[in-house]
């Protein structure tokens, strides 16, 4: 008897996401499944498309977002990562989850650029997990909880200081609830103030939790800056002591005075990846984007005002021409514009040409779905390293661009069937024309759909088409990490 699909995608080249060669085929779905591959000339669908040579690859991985509020406002507001490819976000990083510690005022920087302040509702994780049940999502969630909202929780606005005894066991004791109700693992921003007076031995206390689980210790280090190895090191010391495999977060070198030192971070990395589970997310960019309050502004990094509480007129504006305007130093300006988030230039080509082209980096966006202006990466990233870096620029293969989205990112952060084609796994896909495969999204214009994404499916369903925008299909589901 022929084989009956919902769907069939003929002629297409096929990028599995292993970083295998590409060949060309069909690929079959049936249901939330792949259901065969290759020549399907003798099966039917429902629905047939019609690839004509374009790729088709597993949906993208976003390894790194703060999508925590905007995957439960429905489909439409996943345009922005539905429009690039990606099929599933990994939420709660940087230390900023928004369960499970409710929040009656608007939470310190930089926990009030994920969630508006009706958001801070969910008193567990399991509650969190039911909205997103109840109201699902156009892409699939992953999500970690994060240290800065549980260390708010237990110590309140006095968070410059370590915690007590007391209060690390009552964040350890809400980080265990929430990953036997489905987290994934445990963030931190020990860069950020509510987090920075956390000493390494808090870090360890509240991370104990993750030893029976198997959960993932992801981390906005330290410094990214002139102590980048002494938090890479401190990174591992956290990991290796509670058992946890270790993601580093948008994986930099920040600050003009310390271009270069990729060739020292990587090396590092490696020696320890050698003998202990270690990863690292990167986004294509030589910006990093966080909250004014922050980084102290310096007249060699550019920034540009992403969003502002007092002064909402000034996105989209350069600190310094607002700071002139005003007469008043960088400083001045910021405190002014605080609260609000900017987009700082302090990265150099040649570190992001060499961190994304590492074997062990995953492509993750970090953007700001909130910010009126937000860093061009929240609509562009993974655009721009399949048509900027992979194609225009050669860095690396098309095959291993994908890899970098969906196969190495669904291995470290242990989702089973998804970011691979073949039979059996779920039919998370996307359709892309490698030929005029780009970005859009600019610094001056940062909400622009790309080029060459002409259809992305989530669970076997279609949530987006280049002709027809985003649907109104709410196919995502909440994932479950599952250990090596």
């Amino acid at each position: 008897m022929a084989l009956r699909c919902d769907l069939i995608i003929r002629d297409a080249t096929l990028i599995d996401g292993t970083g295998a060669p590409r060949r060309r085929g069909d690929i079959g779905v049936k249901g939330d499944r792949i259901v065969a591959m290759g020549d399907l000339s003798a099966a039917s669908a429902d629905r047939e498309v019609m690839a004509e040579g374009r790729a088709v690859a597993p949906g993208f991985i976003d390894a790194h977002t703060h999508d925590d509020q905007i995957v439960l406002c429905g489909p439409a507001c996943m345009l922005c990562k539905t429009s690039q490819g990606v099929t599933t976000v990994v939420t709660g990083n940087c230390g900023i989850s928004l369960a499970p510690v409710p929040m009656k005022e608007r939470p310190p920087a930089p926990l009030d650029s994920v969630a508006d302040t009706e958001w801070w509702m969910f008193d567990s994780f399991g509650a969190y997990a039911e909205r997103l049940r109840t109201t699902p999502s156009a892409v699939n969630t992953l999500a970690l909880i994060g240290h800065m909202s549980l260390r708010v929780g237990a110590m309140g606005r006095d968070t410059d200081r370590a915690a007590t005894d007391g209060e690390a066991e009552r964040m350890r004791h809400q980080l265990a609830q929430a990953l036997a109700e489905g987290a994934a693992g445990f963030s931190t921003g020990l860069f950020y103030p509510p987090s920075k007076h956390a000493p390494t031995d808090e870090v360890i206390a509240v991370a104990e939790a993750l030893r029976k689980t198997g959960g993932l210790y992801v981390t906005h280090m330290r410094n990214e800056a002139e102590g980048v190895i002494e938090a890479i090191e401190e990174t591992l010391q956290i990991g290796e002591a509670v058992g946890a495999p270790v993601v580093i977060s948008h994986h930099k070198c920040a600050q003009p005075e310390n271009h270069g030192r990729s060739a020292e971070t990587l090396p590092l990395i490696e020696r320890h990846a050698a003998r202990y589970p270690v990863a690292f997310d990167m986004y294509p960019y030589t910006a990093s984007s966080t909250s004014l309050a922050a980084r102290k502004p310096r007249p060699d990094v550019p920034v540009q005002i992403a969003s502002s509480v007092p002064h909402p007129e000034m996105a989209g504006r350069l600190l310094s021409d607002i700071a002139e305007e005003w007469g008043v130093s960088l400083e001045e300006a910021a405190q002014r514009l605080t609260p609000g988030g900017g987009v700082f230039h302090n990265m150099s080509e040649e570190d992001v040409r060499r961190i994304m082209a590492h074997p062990l980096s995953m492509i993750g966006s970090d953007g700001g779905p909130l910010a009126k202006q937000p860093h061009p990466r929240l609509w562009g990233t993974f655009p721009r390293v399949l048509g900027h870096y992979s194609r225009e620029l050669g860095l690396f293969s098309l095959e291993t661009a994908v890899h970098k989205m969906t196969g190495r990112t669904a291995a470290v952060f242990g989702i089973p069937d998804r970011g691979v084609l073949r039979e059996g796994a779920f039919a998370d896909l996307v359709m892309f024309d490698p030929e005029t495969v780009r970005d859009r999204a600019t610094f001056s214009d940062p909400k622009q759909v790309a080029e060459g994404i002409v259809e992305t499916w989530v669970n076997g369903q279609s949530v987006y088409t280049q002709a027809g925008g985003a649907s109104d299909t709410p196919a995502g589901r909440l994932l479950q990490r599952k250990a090596a």
